[in-house]
């Protein structure tokens, strides 16, 4: 198939996707998760294909979502976007996912390497959940699966107050597998993929399957709660105003209201 937004391959029986938007640090629109999406989906419905590696370019994993699709949004488009249920799908997919992440993964982009399984990070890899500072919070998990990998404290600061997490941080708390150098993160994230599809493939779902199990029976109603947040938020002056002041690059005014 061919994609606007990605770029796909396989080595061996493993599948990688990489999003293709540099110049937007790929920031995440409708299209590239819809795209992203359908070659997930593909590669989990493909026998030839044991465990798949999402990855950006060596600048940006992805820095968030496209602001400018959201920033004229109400409570309603927003319920009608199918935009935050990407993330939903990919919580379906029943073969491991392995992120690959260098640069800034900020925003969507955290939340997106989050919903994955496991984390290859680069030594130059920035994690953060910076939507405070457009007047709304993360939604599409930041909140929730922030605060199960590192805990309430530091998930707080990160979404409270727009903290960023170096690879080295995000490695000690738990967030990530492992951390190596720039040059290597995407050869050790297939190489790490390719061990891991060597494996019983039945066993690999059950197993991944098994390991969600221990919080997502109770992180569902977490992000249901965050999501009307979520939406609520567009209701709100402060967001109208950090969107259009990160747009026209200028400091924002909150008024909170």
């Amino acid at each position: 198939m061919s994609y606007e937004f990605i770029l796909t391959r396989t080595n061996g029986r493993v599948g990688i996707v990489q999003f293709n938007r540099p110049k937007a640090l790929n920031a995440l629109n409708r299209g590239l998760m819809s795209e992203l999406m359908t070659a997930l989906e593909a590669f989990d419905a493909d026998d030839g294909i044991g465990c798949m590696v999402v990855t950006g370019n060596e600048k940006a994993f992805a820095a968030g979502a496209d602001i400018k699709e959201m920033a004229t949004a109400t409570p309603v488009t927003m319920l009608d976007n199918p935009f935050i249920g990407y993330w939903d799908r990919l919580r379906q997919i029943g073969k491991p996912v392995i992120a690959a992440v260098s640069g800034f993964a900020l925003g969507g982009g955290c939340e997106l390497a989050m919903a994955c399984d496991m984390i290859v990070a680069s030594e130059s890899a920035t994690f953060g959940q910076p939507e405070i500072n457009l007047g709304i919070i993360p939604g599409a998990g930041g909140t929730q699966r922030m605060t199960y990998a590192v805990g309430k404290a530091l998930a707080m600061e990160i979404c409270l107050n727009g903290r960023f997490l170096s690879a080295t941080e995000a490695q000690q708390h738990g967030l990530i597998n492992r951390i190596v150098p720039v040059e290597l993160y995407l050869e050790e994230a297939i190489k790490f993929a390719a061990e891991i599809a060597a494996r019983a493939p039945v066993a690999l779902r059950l197993a991944k399957e098994a390991v969600n199990a221990v919080y997502e029976t109770s992180l569902q109603a977490g992000l249901a709660h965050e999501r009307r947040l979520f939406y609520m938020l567009f209701s709100t002056d402060d967001q109208k105003e950090g969107m259009d002041a990160f747009i026209n690059k200028r400091p924002a005014t909150w008024h909170g209201k």
